[in-house]
């Protein structure tokens, strides 16, 4: 194909992003990107730069709801100033146990997707309301999903199980992981020399680490949900599932019923909690680090606990790989927030982890690990609409 402009979206619960690539005859060109943030604000913003960081569209709209935020995005791209899609591919988060492929949107696949927006309950609604719209407002462009949990899909039974009764499984009840785009572009970048013996770690508001033997995924700290695993800007991560219970039946002692104290419960885990929660003060960790400089204890309590658990990850995944060839720091604060990588990295010194502490102050794409260091550690940002972008050419042929 010798035009071929593939539109990638990718919603989540406040912004929709999104980015349209020229990828015929091999091509995977950026033409430009753009984002509408704020939803449910009286104000937000709208923009839209070229490839070289002009901006296009700059608007500050009010965006009561995420129909006024799409149908900003629709009509820009509808427009005669942007070429129309070829095809869209969609970031979707989880699909449930039944879709554990990438594939053409239908229907009847955003109804299934629906029925298990529980297991991703931040990102799934706004991603069915955006496939539905992305169907109706551009007739005949194919829509593809991508899914963060297709990267996982080789995981084996014990890696997947968990320790509960056979018919919870069959509710779906299982663990799926996820960044998965994320990971699967480290290890494109890798190529054709991915390390036998991988570790990433997708540090961001949302944060997670794999182990990856031979460029497959083999384990990953995100379970059934995007809530557990390390803690992350306001998530908790992994808890006590009796302190969860404990918490429900306080609020449920208040509540009308017991899906109104289940509600409540899932925002302190999924909004109130993490680096935010233990600091009250932010989920930034550019804000917590100005914090910690300042002699706040509860900001460094937050960024300890956080740093902390990448450590015990990133070790037990040394343990199953039977050793570690190189460890990759990537999302917004792996890329630039050098105090995190030297900390966690202080923390696998048992293992051989050195870096080279000029090289760790760079940011973007860097190899800062010690000549003498017996990990390579590098940091490497990711690139999901690319990966989105490979996956939509795929299966349009």
């Amino acid at each position: 194909m010798s035009n071929l402009p593939v539109l990638v979206l990718n919603s989540g619960s406040s912004s929709i992003k999104f980015a349209m690539y020229e990828a015929g005859n091999g091509k995977r060109e950026k033409l430009f990107d753009g984002a509408v943030d704020g939803i449910g604000t009286a104000m937000g913003t709208f923009w839209i730069k070229d490839a070289a960081g002009k901006k296009l569209v700059d608007q500050t709209p009010p965006l009561p709801s995420r129909a006024e935020a799409f149908a900003l995005v629709a009509a820009a791209l509808n427009s005669a100033d942007f070429p129309k899609p070829a095809a869209i591919g969609h970031r979707v988060v989880c699909a449930g146990p039944t879709i554990r492929e990438n594939q053409l949107v239908t229907p009847q696949f955003i109804d299934e997707l629906e029925s298990y927006a529980e297991l991703a309950p931040l990102h799934t609604p706004i991603a069915v309301y955006i496939l539905r719209e992305s169907l109706r407002l551009f007739p005949g462009v194919p829509n593809f999903s991508c899914l963060d949990t297709y990267f996982h899909r080789h995981f084996t039974e014990e890696v997947y199980t968990l320790p509960l009764p056979p018919e919870y499984a069959a509710m779906g009840v299982r663990r799926y992981g996820f960044h998965g785009l994320s990971y699967e572009s480290i290890v494109h970048e890798l190529e054709p020399k991915v390390p036998e013996r991988l570790v990433v770690a997708h540090l961001g508001n949302g944060a997670s680490i794999s182990a990856i033997k031979n460029g497959v995924g083999v384990d990953t700290s995100m379970s059934m949900t995007p809530f557990s695993g390390i803690i992350s800007g306001s998530r908790t991560g992994d808890m006590d599932p009796g302190v969860l219970i404990y918490i429900l039946r306080k609020l449920a002692a208040g509540k009308p019923g017991t899906l109104e104290a289940a509600d409540e419960l899932e925002s302190i885990i999924g909004k109130k909690a993490g680096l935010l929660g233990v600091s009250g003060l932010s989920n930034d960790m550019r804000s917590l680090r100005e914090a910690i400089a300042a002699g706040n204890k509860d900001a460094r309590l937050a960024v300890t606990l956080f740093t902390r658990l990448i450590t015990k990850y990133v070790a037990s995944y040394f343990a199953e790989l039977g050793g570690m060839d190189m460890l990759v720091f990537t999302g917004g604060i792996g890329e630039n927030d050098g105090d995190t990588r030297a900390e966690v990295c202080a923390g696998l010194s048992a293992l051989g982890i050195k870096l080279d502490v000029a090289k760790n102050k760079s940011r973007g794409m860097a190899t800062i690990s010690a000549a003498d260091s017996k990990v390579v550690v590098r940091v490497i940002p990711p690139a999901e609409d690319l990966m989105i972008v490979n996956h939509v050419v795929r299966l349009l042929h």
